[in-house]
């Protein structure tokens, strides 16, 4: 079984901000696997269903982002899932706007609700699928940023990474982590 995490903030005020880009994917999913997220349990919308052969359960937590943990940490207890089996999907300052990074583990990297998540399962050994936003104007801090509405160009950007993500997860569904990382980590052109 995998359970698979976008993180975002709940409401239409949140909904086309770059901060909701791990909920973006989850919808995504959601619709090519014909996984509806009708139930509402562990301060998240999720759902279940099959894809690839595995038991999946997509999942958008509604605490908002500063609080995932305590949904994250809920799912996974109920399931009593190993963390290799959790795939965490979230938005990146540090990356360019489009770009993809995936890893089995590590640091938070000042995301606020990775951090939140790590402190409750009290490990960092899980994977996660990072997308790019790219780092605010000088005159916006990251709270501003991430939170900011965006232009029909940006969104385009953001989209089509999100369409990548969700490639990306069928890739570790069908193969495993390092196939998908080998594909998706290295540098992105239009072709990619």
């Amino acid at each position: 079984m995998k359970v698979i995490v976008g993180l975002g903030n709940p409401g239409l005020r949140y909904d086309k901000t770059r901060h909701n880009l791990g909920f973006w994917t989850i919808d995504l999913l959601s619709e090519k696997w014909q996984i509806p997220l009708t139930k509402h349990k562990f301060q998240a919308k999720y759902g279940e269903g099959r894809a690839h052969g595995e038991k999946i359960v997509l999942v958008k937590p509604q605490t908002f982002m500063n609080r995932s943990g305590e949904s994250v940490a809920g799912l996974v207890n109920f399931y009593q899932l190993d963390l290799a089996d959790l795939l965490v999907i979230y938005d990146d300052l540090s990356l360019a706007p489009g770009m993809l990074r995936i890893r089995g583990s590590g640091s938070a990297g000042g995301h606020n609700g990775v951090t939140n998540i790590i402190h409750h399962l009290k490990s960092s050994e899980f994977p996660r699928l990072r997308l790019g936003i790219g780092s605010p104007p000088p005159y916006l801090d990251a709270a501003e940023y991430v939170l900011q509405g965006i232009d029909n160009a940006e969104i385009k950007i953001l989209e089509d990474a999100c369409q990548r993500a969700s490639e990306a997860v069928e890739l570790w569904l069908k193969e495993d982590l390092l196939a998908a990382m080998n594909h998706y980590n290295r540098r992105q052109t239009k072709d990619s």
